[in-house]
């Protein structure tokens, strides 16, 4: 390994602190989940209700009485009716504190595919609840890879301030549209975590990787009640099944450290993000075949310069040692050739595309030479797909969030341009090879929105140069080279970007030549920043004031809980529909590789979706959700399928006809549908 990264100049990690260290919500986790936040006593499982699992992935089963006022007398915790400890075949571990007991399973599974109810009883308490066990499903063409794009914040209307920034706008219609625009199947999704309405980008990207919510900060867990956050119960992450059981290859990019939440997610198991060294080695565990990213300072022994570990190991020299090529910086990159990449480019977070793109030393200091999102793209594509058993690969525009936080609006938009070529790099390979699975989406969204255009050119400015319906006219971006990228986010007439969410903070349309915190600390409260403004020192300077709309204690923008897109293309992609929990991407991705954890036995039968099936014949289909039965009208048959009794009727009178719900969707057997509508 070369010399870049065993020494890292104090002055290069400084510049690292407004990215790196204003981001990350309070490592500071509280034990207990927030049922026991009354102080009454109460029963707690892990994991919780509603909670859906792959048959045959791996989970740490608990159950925690806590606020007890004394140890109860007996327990009896079953599964199905059954003692958990036989359902499991393992027995518990048993803890207690002098408020509190706890029975816990590492490592088990359900097999089968059904639903199971958990029971607990402890003297006078009890609690239940219900589990779903499901399998992949085996109709349709399979997927051999996965790619899954995560802008980190991307909110609906970041992508519409990138596409009029990137493509333009002629009377009212866009000039082109970006990669992602171009996927047909699209759906929303809900993003709440098990704690709180607004989530983080741990728990929301873990539930995209295990199918499972979690809490805030928390990644591949179940909160627990004790302060150690290396023990909670963890959950399988998709990389974790595939490499298990199908000896497929994971690759982990991101712009941001490959150690923060959104990569983290892919390998991770800790109630608290902030455990960077512990994930770093989390990553050598499971080994990526493809890491691409920032932060190296935790790759690092203890004794070199700039390092943030607390040990001596040397994650660089290990990886090596397993047969990684490890680069430096985009040269090294591109030079790259074996079938395992570790590249680490940056400290901390790597440096924005605007920065990297203009190279604005100001920021970049000594890291000059940074890839590109698309560039690590192409390399992670080509390095994963040596192995003939498939992939999958994470790729993530982290610092569209970033940006965000600090209410850099153009910079995010750069950003979310730089990720859509990334796009289009995946869509190109996955069109040449007809195996692919492309998913784009977001974790959580952010407050941005388009008020209008900004234009000072009668004099006015701050709000009053903000134009809005008819005045808001079309901004004046210009793309001259045709790289997707404006030349100049400072325009004559540019977009009126406002947020929702956001502290005190000074806007005056004047792009920030580096990046700028919004706020400063003063007697405790955050405040506007004038050092965000064209000129701190204006005496009128608070025409430019955004008056904030959150707490004081907050020194950026926050995220929010609305809705996020997801756009989807490939074999699979028909999944991706509607209005979607978080936790439902993680079995699109899996249905589409028809990843089955346990041996399943084929019953020999064509099983083909009944919607699939109707829209083909031209035919209708209505559900009544109150009695369970499905009706389609097909010519002039209608059909009738009850789903509580399994049985079926054409035009009134019993039928042999094989049908069966599964995962939430209902199949036919192509045989028998077409003998009962030839009858």
């Amino acid at each position: 390994m070369g010399k870049t990264f065993k020494v890292i100049s104090s002055l290069a990690l400084s510049s690292c602190l407004l990215t790196a260290g204003l981001f990350n919500v309070d490592g500071n986790v509280s034990p207990a989940y927030a049922a026991e936040q009354a102080g009454q006593a109460s029963i707690y499982i892990a994991p919780i209700d509603r909670a859906k699992f792959l048959a045959g992935s791996k989970f740490d089963f608990r159950v925690e009485l806590n606020q007890l006022s004394a140890m109860p007398g007996s327990v009896s915790i079953t599964v199905n009716g059954q003692d958990a400890e036989a359902f499991f075949g393992k027995k518990f571990v048993k803890t207690n504190t002098d408020k509190s007991q706890e029975f816990t399973i590492r490592d088990v599974s359900i097999d089968k595919a059904g639903t199971y109810e958990v029971a607990v009883k402890a003297d006078g308490l009890s609690k239940t609840v219900k589990y779903e066990a499901v399998t992949a499903d085996n109709s349709g063409k399979k997927a051999k890879n996965v790619i899954l794009f995560i802008g980190d914040g991307m909110a609906f209307p970041d992508i519409t301030i990138s596409r009029i920034m990137s493509k333009g706008m002629t009377e009212g219609k866009y000039n082109g549209l970006m990669e992602m625009d171009k996927f047909d199947q699209r759906a929303v999704v809900t993003t709440s975590g098990m704690d709180s309405v607004v989530t983080d980008s741990a728990n929301s990207a873990s539930a995209y990787n295990t199918g499972h919510k979690s809490a805030v900060n928390g990644l591949g867990i179940y909160p627990d009640n004790t302060p150690d956050s290396l023990d909670d119960p963890k959950v399988e992450t998709l990389a974790e099944m595939i490499k298990r059981t199908k000896g497929m290859s994971v690759g982990v990019v991101s712009t941001s450290e490959i150690e923060d939440a959104t990569p983290a997610a892919v390998v991770s198991h800790t109630r608290r993000r902030s455990d960077k060294a512990e994930i770093a080695e989390m990553l050598y565990k499971v080994q990526p075949e493809v890491i691409l990213g920032g932060g190296s300072a935790y790759f690092l022994p203890k004794s070199t310069a700039g390092s943030k570990r607390k040990d001596e190991k040397n994650l660089f020299d290990m990886f090596q040692q397993k047969g990684y090529d490890i680069a430096e910086n985009a040269t090294q990159l591109k030079q790259a050739s074996g079938s395992k990449l570790l590249g680490l480019f940056h400290p901390a977070d790597m440096s924005v595309y605007y920065d990297r793109s203009t190279n604005n030393k100001a920021e970049l200091k000594s890291f000059t030479d940074q890839p590109n999102l698309w560039d690590m793209t192409q390399k992670a594509i080509d390095v994963l797909s040596k192995n003939d058993k498939g992939f999958f690969l994470m790729v993530e525009g982290a610092s569209i969030d970033k940006q965000l936080h600090p209410l850099d609006w153009e910079r995010a938009a750069y950003d979310t341009i730089e990720m859509d070529k990334a796009i289009g790099v995946a869509k190109r390979f996955a069109e040449n090879n007809g195996d692919t699975l492309i998913v784009v989406t977001a974790d959580h969204s952010h407050s941005v929105s388009i008020a209008g255009t900004y234009w000072e050119g009668d004099g006015k400015s701050g709000r009053d140069a903000v134009r809005t319906y008819a005045e808001s006219e079309f901004p004046t971006y210009v793309d001259s080279n045709g790289d997707g990228f404006p030349d100049s986010p400072d325009v004559d007439r540019k977009l009126a970007v406002v947020f929702g969410a956001h502290p005190d903070y000074y806007e005056d349309y004047k792009f920030d030549s580096v990046p700028t915190s919004p706020t400063v600390n003063k007697d405790g409260k955050y405040v506007a920043n004038p050092a965000k403004l064209a000129d701190p020192n204006d005496p009128n300077r608070d025409r430019f004031l955004q008056t904030g709309s959150i707490p004081y204690n907050e020194s950026q923008g926050v995220h929010t809980a609305d809705d996020v897109p997801l756009m989807a293309y490939g074999p699979g992609a028909s999944y991706f529909k509607g209005t979607m929990d978080n936790t439902d991407v993680f079995y699109g991705m899996a249905n589409a590789l028809g990843l089955h954890l346990v041996d399943v036995q084929s019953d020999g039968k064509n099983w083909i979706p009944l919607a699939t099936f109707v829209n083909l014949m031209g035919g209708t289909v209505k559900y009544d959700a109150a009695r369970r039965e499905i009706t389609m009208l097909v010519n002039t048959n209608t059909v009738t399928l009850n789903l509580n009794s399994g049985k079926a009727t054409k035009n009134g009178k019993d039928v042999a006809l094989d049908f069966k719900f599964d995962n939430g969707t209902t199949y036919v057997n192509s045989s028998t549908i077409l003998d009962v509508l030839a009858k």
